[in-house]
């Protein structure tokens, strides 16, 4: 599931009230050199997300597969059986469940179940790198939704940032419709199911971006009522979606045995489950490692991750599938990953800004690097 990643594009800063760290014993041997080194995390991090992309789209891509919600509960089911290990072995905490508090969470459960099956339709009828380029235009109505509803603002860079991510969308849209026509011809059959499966895709991707600007601000004001901290939220997030999710499977997906077959064939059976549960963990392991970030970092690298970790999703789209490779499609990468690195800046100067006037010298973090510091434990 996607749900942690999305979470991190758009955040609000707040200082960092948490006391300083002190060591716990002597002197720190290797071990504990290598992993305070920013290094580590900051690759660990990375690797997640590329590896949640890419599973994803690995098991989406296979022929004619059409069990997307089946999919995505048993991601749900994989990373609720995580958490609940990590808990157990006290390497994270996260509060009990409680009904009135599942009441109160599951309006946002739903939009979540929007936002990644949608996302799981998108990502099934386009490339990776077309995928995260428009994943961008997200931000921008997340941004003016807070505007709106909670008082934020956007800045000259920040809107400079959002025609950027315009144009690297329009960019990837433009160069995915040329390959199409010129790998079939203007009038072929073949030319026409590809603008066919592209112009599902685009769609998908639209209610996508929707869907996951309403998650990101509902879950927001929602988290007033509840006080939940990050892994609260993949906790409840993740169990009250399985049901919901188990039900869709059963009644809307085709569950004969022939649609079984052509969903898992037998040649590649083993490896498409074990994809499935990788898809699954791998929302854990960017929890973590987001986490493990914001402990050995600032918020301003953490903030150039994020922005950074864009280029090496969009590019393993062209390392491991068939994304075609193309001088318009290299540029809107480019552009997109541009886009992105100039967002990143400019919430960090708004964070500065945001931190000047506020009667506080400790370094500004993110409402939601906070809420990790609280439910990790090192």
């Amino acid at each position: 599931m996607m749900a942690e990643k999305e979470k991190n594009d758009f955040r609000v800063d707040m200082p960092d009230r948490s006391p300083p760290r002190t060591p716990r014993g002597g002197s720190a041997g290797p071990p504990a050199a290598v992993i305070n080194s920013p290094i580590l995390p900051i690759l660990s991090y990375c690797g997640a997300s590329i590896l949640m992309t890419v599973t994803n789209k690995y098991v989406l891509s296979g022929y004619d597969f059409n069990l997307n919600f089946f999919l995505l509960c048993v991601q749900s089911v994989v990373c609720v059986m995580a958490i609940q290990t990590c808990k157990s072995l006290k390497m994270i905490t996260y509060r009990d469940f409680n009904m009135d508090e599942a009441r109160k969470w599951f309006p946002v459960s739903v939009l979540l179940i929007l936002m990644i099956y949608t996302s799981s339709k998108a990502l099934q009828y386009l490339s990776i790198p077309v995928y995260t380029i428009f994943k961008n235009l997200t931000i921008i109505l997340i941004a003016y939704g807070e505007v709106l509803w909670f008082g934020g603002s956007v800045s000259g860079m920040a809107l400079f940032s959002f025609g950027l991510m315009v144009l690297s969308s329009v960019v990837a849209a433009w160069a995915d419709i040329r390959v199409a026509i010129e790998s079939y011809g203007h009038s072929s059959t073949e030319a026409a199911a590809a603008l066919s499966t592209l112009n599902a895709g685009y769609v998908w991707m639209l209610v996508n971006c929707l869907s996951s600007a309403a998650y990101v601000l509902g879950m927001r004001k929602r988290i007033k009522l509840t006080n939940f901290k990050d892994f609260d939220t993949m906790y409840y997030n993740n169990l009250l979606s399985i049901p919901i999710l188990l039900i869709c499977s059963m009644f809307l997906e085709d569950w004969s045995g022939i649609n079984i077959e052509r969903n898992f064939p037998l040649e590649s059976r083993n490896s498409l489950i074990i994809a499935m549960l990788l898809s699954g963990l791998s929302t854990v392991f960017i929890s973590y490692t987001s986490a493990w970030c914001v402990r050995v970092t600032s918020s301003t690298t953490y903030s150039m991750v994020g922005a950074l970790n864009k280029l090496p999703i969009a590019l393993s789209g062209l390392i491991f599938f068939d994304a075609p490779v193309t001088v318009p499609s290299v540029t809107a990468i480019i552009i997109g990953f541009i886009s992105g690195l100039v967002y990143a800046l400019a919430k960090v100067k708004q964070g500065k800004a945001k931190s000047s006037t506020l009667p506080t010298t400790n370094v500004p973090i993110s409402a939601s690097s906070q809420s990790m510091r609280d439910g990790f434990k090192a």
